[in-house]
This record gives structure tokens, C-alpha cells and sequence, in this order.
């Protein structure tokens, strides 16, 4: 259906703007901030961050935005939660989301200076969130892609409700929880690895 693929097509534009930029600040900005010059720093603060985060924030509402018109366009012709893969990725991105708009960008704006607020503490709000997205991100894409081109024989509830729990409590770690083996890059990248691999067992297996 010309209608499906056009959605189709504009969310994953919108959803390369959004994870791209994820990957920018996570990276390569909060990085080049652990190193930068005081004097370097406070202009990237100033002229650079602002810009980035418009295009994040933005990329992550198109994303969502056009997700929810597939879902509907699915769900008019197919049972949704019979379909595991793109239940489970569509959990992940909407939490992603959600995380962008009430938690990353909140907290962002006080540590621009452009609202009142504790910079160090909304720092670690929103870095622990952002850590969470990329964290997640693996596991969302793996739904999206596997709900088209990714066959898994008799996936039970069971292994279902098991990918979505542990969503729900990375989640939870992200709202009331500390960094752990995400603090790194490196670790960030191979949980959220390991994560796809496990999430893929657990449908698959459980």
C-alpha cells in the first residue's frame, strides 16, 4: 500500500535524524566535554548543543509521530500483539521517546542555562536517560526490522512479556537507578548488544 510506505519511509528518515543525533551526544559531544577546554566547552554549550538538541527532540517526535500512523495502518489489517517483534520494538521506542521529551530535554535546559534548576544533578538525569535510549536502542531496531524481515516460529506470550518487563525495569533504572556497566561507551555498546541477543532468545526460546 502506497499510504503504508510513505509512513514507512518518513519514519525511518525522522528515525535516522533521531538516533544518529542519540549516537552524536552520546559518543562523541559528552566525550569531547570530558576534554575540551573550559573556553571551547562553554561555546559548544552555547552555539553548538542548542542546535543539536532541536534536531534530536524533533527527529525523536517525527519518529514517534509517524510510528503511530503505521501502527494504526497495521493494526487495521493484522492482530498487533500477535506480532511480538514490532509489540516489543514499538515498547522501546515509545519509552525512548518519552524519555527524550520528560526527562533528557527537561533536564538539558538547565544545564544550558535556559531555565532555573540543580545543573549538576539534571546532568546526570539526563545523561543516565540518554545512556538508557542508546542502551535500548539496539533492542528497538532489532523489533522494527525483525517485524518485517525476521520469522520466529511460535513465540509464546511468555517470552513476550518477558522482553517488555525488561524494558519496563531498564526503564526504571533509568528514572530512580545509576549508570552501572552503561557509564562507558564500550559498555553501553555491548549491553545493548547483548541485550538484542538475549531479547531474541527469550522470543524465541522461552
Amino acid at each position: 500500500m502506497i499510504l503504508e510506505f510513505a509512513f514507512r519511509w518518513a519514519h525511518v528518515l525522522f528515525g535516522i535524524v533521531w538516533i544518529g543525533m542519540l549516537y552524536y551526544f552520546n559518543f562523541v559531544q559528552t566525550e569531547y566535554f570530558k576534554e575540551a577546554e573550559a573556553s571551547a566547552k562553554a561555546d559548544a554549550i552555547k552555539k553548538l548543543a542548542p542546535r543539536a538538541l532541536w534536531w534530536f527532540r524533533w527527529g525523536a517526535m517525527f519518529t514517534f509521530l509517524t510510528g503511530l500512523v503505521l501502527l494504526h495502518l497495521i493494526g487495521a489489517t493484522t492482530n498487533f500483539m500477535g506480532m511480538p517483534l514490532i509489540t516489543m520494538g514499538a515498547l522501546a521506542g515509545t519509552i525512548m521517546f518519552l524519555n527524550v521529551w520528560l526527562i533528557i530535554w527537561p533536564n538539558q535546559q538547565v544545564v544550558l542555562g535556559l531555565k532555573q534548576g540543580d545543573g549538576p544533578s539534571s546532568a546526570a538525569k539526563a545523561g543516565l536517560a540518554s545512556r538508557t535510549n542508546t542502551l535500548l536502542s539496539a533492542p528497538m531496531l532489532f523489533g522494527m526490522l525483525g517485524s518485517k524481515h525476521l520469522y520466529i516460529e511460535d513465540v509464546s506470550n511468555t517470552g513476550l512479556y518477558a522482553c517488555l518487563a525488561i524494558i519496563i525495569l531498564l526503564e526504571a533504572n533509568a528514572l530512580f537507578g545509576k549508570l552501572g556497566p552503561i557509564t562507558t561507551i564500550k559498555g553501553v555498546i555491548h549491553c545493548s548488544l547483548g541485550l538484542t541477543v538475549v531479547m531474541w532468545a527469550l522470543l524465541a526460546y522461552l
